[in-house]
């Protein structure tokens, strides 16, 4: 018998006629009933940071308010790290703005509740444009020792007078 052969007669009759696999009944467990691992799964908070531009025409007392709203959103057990950057000419103009409040913010927070924080957010007039990321760790080279800048500044030198040749 061919090697398809020896396949097809372990099959069931039906399973052979259709050409189709059937798999296994599931075994319940010993102890009854299935399990589900996402039960195992705590719920986990995640550090995010959120960038908001705000209409400039905006109170400072306006702009807290609103920030303190959309951080109560979020349930979070610690107080969010607020940076304000204050008043900028937009990159470009968005709309009839040229100019926005910006505002960064740093924040821990579980997953699930960042869809109802985001909705908060596109239905607010006042934010113009908003950007949440995931904050893993701080962007850019870590920050160097006195002595490592100013061997840089010689080598800078160096470099500058090998270019004067």
């Amino acid at each position: 018998m061919d090697d398809q052969g020896d396949y097809l007669s372990g099959l069931s009759k039906t399973a052979r006629t259709n050409g189709l696999h059937t798999f296994p009944p599931l075994r319940q467990p010993a102890g009854g009933g299935y399990t589900d691992h996402k039960e195992d799964c705590l719920p986990m908070s995640r550090n995010y940071e959120a960038v908001y531009i705000f209409d400039s025409t905006l109170e400072d007392a306006a702009i807290n308010e609103k920030i303190s709203r959309f951080h109560g959103l979020l349930g979070a057990s610690e107080q969010p790290e607020v940076s304000h950057w204050g008043r900028r000419q937009l990159a470009y103009s968005i709309g009839s703005r040229e100019n926005g409040y910006y505002v960064v913010s740093r924040f821990s927070a579980e997953p699930a509740v960042l869809p109802e924080y985001e909705r908060a957010l596109k239905l607010d007039d006042g934010v113009i444009r908003y950007l949440i990321t995931l904050y893993e760790h701080e962007v850019g080279a870590p920050a160097m020792s006195e002595e490592e800048l100013a061997m840089q500044a010689a080598r800078r030198a160096d470099d500058d007078d090998d270019d004067e040749d």
